[in-house]
């Protein structure tokens, strides 16, 4: 294949694809250029479909390495190792708007490989990356109904912008990432900061648009170096066997899917499934018997589908007997955990989460290192999904790419209301465990995210709901539905999440499993969704109306005070000698910046008062006027040196004494005496004048008046 390079401009920076100099010997292989941003994509495919499968065996992973930003990776392997949280969204960004885009038929297994090269720290790789996988697969010989294009919209001083850079974003309203076909929007993940429904379609509008170009280049990389793509055999469909499933099962089929309960319909269908294949004879010992078994489960699916689909076009009626725009019963149990600082068990219907939020100090911010950077993260939120929720058996690993996508998704919902670090500063941790599903878990999430947060004290701006929708589509007829159950998420044409306030949208994520979806179904969409998540506000508010007024007694108490930046070393002390002695002595944390500010965790609000107390005492200045006990120092010819406070002395000079005249100060005062005495001036040089005669004569005015 010749070295072959095509570019563009778009939104004012150059982006270039290039194939045929690198991994030649993958399928499809490509290099894409957006300003100083390089990703690396290449497409692998098995010579031969995989026999004994009902799906597409379809990898898709993206990797970062630290020499795209000029760094060598920190611990002590001096290795990239497992992917970061970073890494798998990515993945899973790439992965979702392709995956759809492959013909019913092909079985043959796939990867697609993603590396970032360089990261110029403006344009991120992820965006980048979904290009580069398109580039790769329309320039192979795999069968891919592409090409899409990728772009992320912003919004900023009320404008709709087209891949903002880092500044912009810095300041932008909208952070969302849409990929799509020439015909139409195929995913979207993002979220914005309490944004109206009509910015946000007419973002996805302007985005759609702005994609195009990105089409346009790889349709022109393909028509120059694409190869011939993998003639796919056509489908055997044995219509005999069709015709007597339909015969056997239609009628019956029908009654399951009326069945409201989600394990009631399962075990109706399982027995269904059994009876057909008793009926038949299908003995499972035999290779036919097994490849008869699969085209039977696979006319089953099929029959389920268009059964499915045929209740809810022509009768407006779901398999739980709810309406297209009907949301399942809404319930709520706070404070359900003693010991937790906040907690809530959510259900909807026949979705179940118990949330639980978790206050913490400024020393258990998560730091994460990549190629932007170090930065904190002081709020977390942690998505888990056990087989038993949806009554399964399977082994126990660490998070998936779901966990870890709907943990995100949650998290960007969520972090619009949540309070600025100067008024509340603690660090959030938010874990959601899924005790049962029936679809939409991860919205379930975001509703428990709100009224654990409040439970816990913290005065979040706005509760937060999420709403999954889907979408089906047959015989030229639309439905969309509010709320979905797991069933109508497998079997439909779209998931579509919004969360949002009564305000506006903080986060949206779309997944469409056809060619697209129109403006117009986005926008009735949009608006049912809205609709749907006011409702859902309104059930929350009579969970828990607002947030408590204090926070959990269980919680650290954080207390923060500012002195003078001078101040710090006397805080601090010779190797951290003073300091350790007050976390010694009350048993809090302490954390000292360099401008003065000091952070004080502890476990009860008298601990942190007392450090308070000391720091205070430690850190005090003179006040001119003011009468302090003190203790004598030293003595000296000319006066006393006396403490009156722990690291300040001040002269008061023999004539300060005493109304009557003083020959020796000794006659007066000793090493080690208290002595009450009045502070007449501070000088320039922060030299401190005292007075005994005038703390007395002051003291004795008081008590007579």
């Amino acid at each position: 294949m010749d070295h072959q390079v095509v570019s563009c401009t778009l939104s004012g920076r150059p982006l270039v694809i290039e194939t045929g100099e690198v991994a030649k010997q993958a399928n499809g292989a490509a290099i894409v250029r957006y300003g100083e941003t390089m990703v690396f994509a290449a497409v692998t495919a098995a010579a031969t479909d995989r026999t004994g499968i009902d799906f597409f065996p379809l990898t898709v992973d993206y990797r970062e390495r630290t020499y795209a930003a000029g760094k060598i990776p920190g611990g002590f392997f001096k290795r990239e190792g497992r992917p970061s949280e970073k890494e798998t969204l990515t993945s899973r960004i790439i992965d979702r708007p392709l995956r759809p885009l492959f013909p019913d038929a092909y079985r043959r297994e796939t990867q697609v490989q993603c590396l970032t090269l360089s990261a110029d720290l403006d344009n991120d790789p992820d965006i980048v990356g979904i290009i580069a996988a398109s580039a790769a697969l329309s320039v192979s010989d795999v069968p891919f109904m592409g090409p899409i294009g990728a772009v992320r919209m912003g919004y900023v001083d009320g404008k709709i912008i087209v891949n903002p850079n880092r500044e912009q974003l810095e300041h932008s309203k909208l952070n969302m990432t849409v990929a799509g076909t020439r015909e139409a929007i195929m995913m979207v993940e993002g979220g914005a900061e309490e944004l109206p429904e009509p910015i946000v379609l007419q973002a996805l509008q302007d985005a759609h648009q702005a994609l195009q170009a990105c089409i346009d280049l790889q349709l022109d990389l393909k028509e120059r170096v694409g190869k011939e793509t993998i003639q796919l055999p056509p489908i055997q469909v044995d219509t005999e066997l069709r015709q007597r499933l339909q015969e056997m099962a239609q009628e019956r089929l029908g009654e399951i899917l009326s069945i409201p309960g989600k394990q009631e319909r399962e075990e109706a269908m399982s027995a269904l499934k059994h009876d057909v294949m008793e009926a038949l004879g299908n003995d499972a010992d035999t290779p036919e018997a097994v490849e008869r078994a699969a085209a039977i489960g696979k006319f089953m699916h099929e029959m389920e589908s268009v059964e499915m689909r045929r209740q809810i076009i022509r009768d407006g009626k779901r398999a739980d007997g709810r309406g297209t725009t009907e949301i399942r019963p809404i319930s709520g149990r706070t404070g359900l955990l003693p010991r937790s600082h906040g907690s809530v068990l959510f259900t909807r219907g026949e979705t179940q989460a118990l949330v639980v939020t978790t206050l913490g100090t400024p020393d258990d911010e998560q730091m994460i290192d990549g190629l932007e950077g170090k930065h904190f993260r002081r709020f977390m939120l942690h998505y888990n999904f056990p087989p038993y929720s949806v009554g399964e058996v399977r082994p126990l690993r660490g998070p998936g790419r779901r966990e870890i996508g709907h943990g995100a998704l949650a998290e960007r919902a969520m972090l619009p209301v949540i309070p600025a670090k100067d008024s509340l500063p603690y660090t959030i941790r938010i874990v959601s465990e899924i005790m049962e599903s029936n679809g939409s878990s991860a919205m379930a999430t975001v509703c428990g995210s709100s009224l654990a947060l409040m439970d816990a004290g913290v005065s979040i701006k706005a509760p937060v709901a999420g709403i999954a929708m889907g979408l089906i589509e047959q015989d030229g007829e639309v439905a969309i539905l509010s709320d979905i159950l797991g069933l109508e998420d497998h079997l439909g044409d779209m998931d579509f999440k919004v969360a949002g306030t009564t305000e506006g949208i903080t986060a949206i994520q779309m997944d469409i499993k056809t060619t697209g979806v129109s403006r117009e179904i986005m926008a009735q969409a949009l608006e049912q969704a809205r609709q749907g998540r006011l409702h859902i506000l309104k059930c929350m508010e009579d969970i828990l109306q607002a947030p408590r007024m204090e926070l959990s007694t269980h919680a650290p108490r954080i207390m923060t005070l500012k002195i003078q930046r001078d101040k710090v070393r006397d805080i601090i002390g010779p190797g951290g000698k003073i300091i350790k002695g007050i976390v010694e002595k009350t048993g809090v944390n302490i954390d000292v910046k360099d401008d003065g500010s000091v952070v004080i965790a502890a476990a009860n609000e008298g601990a942190a008062q007392a450090a308070i107390d000391i720091i205070l005492e430690l850190t005090q200045e003179a006040e001119i006027g003011r009468i302090y006990q003190g203790r004598v120092r030293k003595i000296m010819d000319f006066g006393a040196f006396v403490e009156i406070f722990p690291g300040t002395d001040g002269l008061l000079h023999i004539s300060q004494i005493s109304d009557k005249r003083v020959n020796k100060v000794t006659d007066e005062l000793q090493e080690g005496d208290n002595v009450l005495v009045k502070v007449l001036d501070v000088d320039q040089n922060g030299r401190i004048k005292l007075s005994h005669k005038e703390a007395v004569r002051e003291r004795e005015t008081a008590e007579i008046n």
